[in-house]
């Protein structure tokens, strides 16, 4: 009885306010900026900049249906989908199989390989910006989606790998052994039995590959043109001297977060499992 008002006494109960104060103040610093570009969306241009913000106003979708139904924006948003979804079909499968080799056979060569993997991560992109302009134009890639896929594959499968060997490393051995004696091949026992077993994990993969494609902007930027230019690069066109440009820019954000709040709500299940896949062990 002692020990428990102990842990309940007046010095803990402070201490938990504390924390609750201290995690509203970090939501609300990580949440007041895409506040307030969506209330920026929402009012007149007039309003959009006054000083003292004004926050009662009437709100107009103006701005979104300039956005939406006089610029290419929808054709933007379409090519990033294409990077996107192109990026995650190809990396993930490449990634899980390259994992599970590296996951199930140990030797000093596969640890070569992984720090080789891990240091090609860490290379600075921005070096290789030259020479992927290059190679794009004398194999006429320039401007196409399968260029920003295959760019966007290449510096994030270190990534997939790293992650997807972790989970790899939690599936006992027995398991695709025991498949493979009832007749699976090598294949059909990763298929079939270990990958449904590592399921959080691909969709963990899955989601941070969907996030990194989404937000490429270097290469997007400097090997793009017109055709296949995302959504990362076309919004920084509306940003200018005019204040109507960021009245739009803000209505163009909102556009743009939309499908990465929406993805996100339908793999958070998968996320959390897969954030704490192997955590509890017996």
């Amino acid at each position: 009885m002692v020990s428990a008002r102990r842990r309940t006494g007046p010095g803990v109960l402070v201490a938990r306010a504390l924390l609750y104060l201290a995690r509203l103040v970090v939501v609300f610093v990580s949440l007041f900026p895409i506040y307030f570009a969506f209330t920026t969306s929402l009012k007149e241009t007039r309003l959009a900049f006054t000083i003292p913000p004004t926050w009662i106003f009437t709100p107009t979708l103006e701005h979104h249906r300039y956005i939406w139904l006089e610029t290419p924006f929808p054709r933007y948003l379409v090519n990033t989908l294409i990077i996107t979804t192109g990026a995650v079909l190809l990396s993930i499968p490449l990634g899980c199989m390259a994992a599970y080799y590296l996951a199930r056979y140990r030797s000093r060569p596969i640890q070569v390989l992984l720090f080789t993997l891990l240091a090609v991560r860490a290379f600075p992109r921005i070096l290789l910006l030259v020479p992927f302009f290059l190679l794009a134009k004398a194999a006429e890639l320039y401007d196409t989606h399968i260029l920003i896929i295959l760019i966007i594959v290449a510096f994030n499968q270190p990534f997939a790998i790293w992650l997807m060997r972790g989970f790899f490393l939690d599936v006992p051995r027995e398991l695709p052994e025991a498949a493979m004696i009832d007749g699976c091949g090598s294949l059909g026992a990763f298929v079939r039995v270990v990958l449904p077993v590592v399921r959080p994990g691909v969709f963990t993969a899955a989601l941070f590959t969907f996030l990194f494609a989404y937000n490429e902007f270097l290469y997007c930027l400097i090997l793009t043109g017109n055709q296949a230019k995302p959504l990362s690069v076309a919004i920084a066109q509306y940003g200018a001297e005019k204040i109507e440009y960021w009245s739009w820019s803000a209505a163009g954000a909102v556009g743009i977060l939309a499908p990465i709040v929406l993805f996100i709500g339908v793999m958070q299940r998968h996320l959390l499992k897969g954030l704490t896949f192997g955590t509890i062990k017996g």
